[in-house]
């Protein structure tokens, strides 16, 4: 089975992370939600979501992929906690999978992993990635960064942290029940 973590920040993009952990859990995906500090936890438009665990009991785990929902402040928030960071970091140098949409990608930026690559962001937030080239897709794939544009987009980039992890069969498998434009 795939691991994959979606640390989420006081005030994450709620149909950006929900979309993100419902596909991947279809997809039949290990998907572990770390909270920053407390398990409770709330988006920028008031949803409360209890994550698994904390970002502090699983520091030491690996995973297949590691996938930032944006919202502000929520990726401000992942942005300034070394320990996403950190996972990034680490992430990058086992040459595994990082993901991020909306603001998010900017996380990916502070952390070094978008240095020359093509990556996608929220519109507003694209004079911040600076060491990247910004092409305004809709969804966007460098090497083993997988980027996307906004809440807008969270089913196609949900669909397609799925086929990097499995395929197109499993793609069109899951989208047979819940029938998305893709």
């Amino acid at each position: 089975m795939k691991t994959v973590l979606v640390p989420l920040a006081e005030g994450f993009e709620e149909i950006e992370a929900i979309t993100i952990i419902d596909i991947l859990r279809r997809a039949g995906t290990e998907v572990t939600i770390a909270s920053l500090e407390k398990r409770n936890v709330q988006g920028s438009h008031g949803l409360k979501v209890i994550a698994d665990t904390v970002l502090a009991e699983i520091m030491t785990e690996s995973w297949d992929m590691v996938v930032l929902p944006g919202g502000v402040p929520g990726a401000p928030n992942l942005m300034e906690d070394d320990r996403v960071i950190t996972l990034l970091k680490n992430q990058a140098a086992a040459n595994k999978t990082s993901a991020a949409i909306c603001a998010a990608p900017a996380v990916l930026e502070k952390a070094g992993l978008t240095s020359q690559k093509q990556v996608t962001s929220h519109p507003g937030w694209a004079d911040r990635m600076t060491t990247s080239f910004h092409t305004g897709e809709r969804v966007q794939i460098a090497d083993l960064i997988i980027t996307g544009q906004a809440a807008g987009s969270a089913m196609e980039f949900a669909f397609k942290l799925v086929e990097t992890l499995y395929g197109p069969e499993k793609v069109s498998e899951i989208n047979a029940g819940v029938l998305a434009e893709l």
